[in-house]
């Protein structure tokens, strides 16, 4: 497959991500608050499940371990939401095992990649540890995000996880523009607004009631 079909798929995975932000955006502008909707876990769902393809065209073993704990907690909040078995059986089946197969034909080179991973010429050091660094923290969202939700019972995207979310796109938006890769500058240019538009939220949700009315 010709770099450009690859690239590709990597671009349409990035344009679901952006996508589920819009139609969470949207949903928490008509409610005034920042919601927590199906289609955005739907579409999370959609775009990891390319990105793993993606990982598997480009050999990239950091793209699928970036990919796994996310993925499972897109699963588990649509069962929070009682959506999960409301998906064709088999839908459910190739969402379970996409990733388990990935690792194992991953798992026939794992020393190579881990090698590519960790010890990359291409990527100065520091560079890679900052890279590294945002990605850990704009993962971690999800986890904080899972345990929040597993707390209240529900699926809740709360102050912290859009929080974590600026912090770590900001980190991963900068090693994108240093290394030149427009897949990753592409997914994160865009939901740094979105980030900082939930935040805007929650800070309105705070302010006595004479203040919310001038606040945009």
């Amino acid at each position: 497959m010709s770099n450009a079909y690859i690239y590709g798929i990597g671009f349409l995975a990035q344009g679901l991500f952006s996508a589920r932000l819009i139609v969470q955006w949207i949903k928490s502008e008509k409610a005034g608050k920042s919601l927590s909707p199906t289609l955005f876990w739907q579409l999370s769902i959609l775009a990891s499940w390319m990105l793993f393809l993606y990982g598997l065209l480009r050999n990239d073993f950091a793209i699928l371990l970036g990919q796994v704990i996310s993925y499972f907690i897109y699963i588990r909040n649509l069962q929070l939401k009682g959506d999960w078995k409301k998906l064709p059986l088999f839908s459910r089946i190739l969402c379970i095992a996409t990733p388990i197969f990935a690792f194992a034909y991953m798992a026939n080179n794992l020393q190579s990649h881990l090698d590519l991973l960790f010890f990359n010429s291409q990527i100065p050091l520091g560079l890679l540890i900052w890279g590294s660094a945002g990605q850990i923290t704009f993962t971690f969202r999800f986890v904080y995000q899972w345990l929040y939700s597993e707390k209240e019972g529900e699926s809740v995207l709360p102050l912290g996880f859009w929080l974590i979310s600026l912090i770590g796109s900001a980190m991963i938006l900068s090693y994108a523009i240093y290394r030149k890769d427009p897949v990753l500058f592409f997914g994160q240019a865009f939901g740094v607004i979105i980030y900082a538009r939930n935040l805007s939220f929650f800070r309105k949700k705070s302010l006595p009631k004479d203040l919310k009315k001038n606040t945009p």
